[in-house]
């Protein structure tokens, strides 16, 4: 299945993120440290839907064709993903089985999972955890795409003249380009413009993964609609400002990051009734750069810090200036990059 493939032994592998608002792209050199060649983001208008829709599919294709032509992509081969909205996960726990023993057996479970047929979906599993001397030890993710998905996908690509090789969620690639594989318990929120991703780590192994249709979008809108004032002044407000106390702003943008503030605090109630001790809770995506936000969470009681996907690959120092101003968006896509062929 599409989502199965591996990419075979390349040097250079582009990674490419199509948000709500924007796509980005990161092109990494594979050598003794990955390296970032090049990068670049764009603002859409058109979203890919579960629908067959060969004009925003064409439309899709020109702007990725043009970005990646404009940043000065030489790699073919990339690595998608999927948007949270798009894609259903699960984690399941499973008995220690031979690979084609799994092959059946997941697929029989995912049947209680999956809101879907499963003629309609393209279904994909990975070992994300063991655990010996459990009953069920081996950990797996279930991840389910509608197939008319895969297939828009795949043909904005086809037209775009890239070849995409491996499809994941944004929870995987967040976990690369974030903690790499180091042993963490953590939250990564990742805010984007229209959607924000609440992602439980344990043991550096995707947990749980839940979706928000709520971003920094929706803050700008708030702000404009209190202050009776344009999305493109709100949205200056909302960079100048952010969720500084010193402002007025705040008791318009509070009641949304309470939206995901109180989502956190519940799956934080989860993870201590499992006996799982969260450490951190690590900040990304465009709404991240909102000053001030770390703060805002700072009262759940554990550290929480803004990501740093840069810290996972090698670049151009003079580069480092804007990078650094776009980094948090560009988190996925790099992690998406950092995909290595299954040893």
């Amino acid at each position: 299945m599409f989502l199965d493939k591996i990419f075979g032994k390349k040097d250079t592998i582009l990674g490419v993120d199509i948000g709500t608002a924007n796509i980005k792209i990161v092109q990494i050199s594979q050598g003794v440290k990955p390296v970032l060649d090049t990068y670049g983001l764009v603002n859409i208008k058109y979203q890919l839907t579960g629908k067959n829709d060969d004009t925003t599919i064409r439309q899709m294709a020109d702007i990725l064709r043009v970005l990646t032509q404009k940043a000065g992509v030489t790699a073919k081969r990339c690595v998608i993903s999927f948007p949270n909205s798009a894609v259903f996960t699960s984690v399941m726990s499973m008995p220690e089985l031979t690979e084609k023993e799994l092959d059946s057996a997941v697929e029989f479970e995912a049947k209680k999972y999956v809101p879907q047929a499963l003629s309609d979906i393209d279904l994909s599993w990975t070992i994300v955890a063991k655990e010996p001397g459990s009953l069920n030890p081996l950990k797996i993710l279930l991840t389910a795409v509608p197939k008319q998905t895969t297939r828009n996908y795949k043909e904005v690509f086809s037209q775009a003249g890239l070849i995409p090789e491996v499809g994941e969620i944004e929870a995987l690639a967040l976990i690369r380009s974030l903690i790499g594989g180091g042993a963490t318990n953590c939250i990564i929120i990742d805010i984007g413009a229209r959607a924000t991703g609440v992602n439980i780590i344990e043991n550096g192994f995707l947990k749980l993964s839940r979706n928000l249709n709520i971003g920094g979008d929706t803050i700008t809108d708030k702000i404009a609609e209190s202050l009776n004032i344009s999305v493109m002044r709100a949205e200056q407000f909302k960079k100048d400002f952010g969720v500084s106390s010193a402002t007025f702003i705040p008791d318009t943008v509070r009641p949304v990051l309470n939206l995901i503030k109180n989502e956190v605090k519940q799956l934080l109630t989860l993870s201590q009734s499992q006996n799982v001790s969260i450490k951190k809770i690590l900040l990304v995506g465009g709404g991240a750069n909102l000053p001030g936000i770390a703060r805002f969470f700072e009262d759940l009681g554990i550290d929480v810090e803004l990501g740093n996907p840069l810290s996972s690959v090698g670049y151009s120092k003079p580069l480092e200036p804007i990078l650094k101003r776009y980094s948090l968006s560009l988190a996925v896509a790099i992690g998406l990059a950092l995909r290595k062929e299954n040893k």
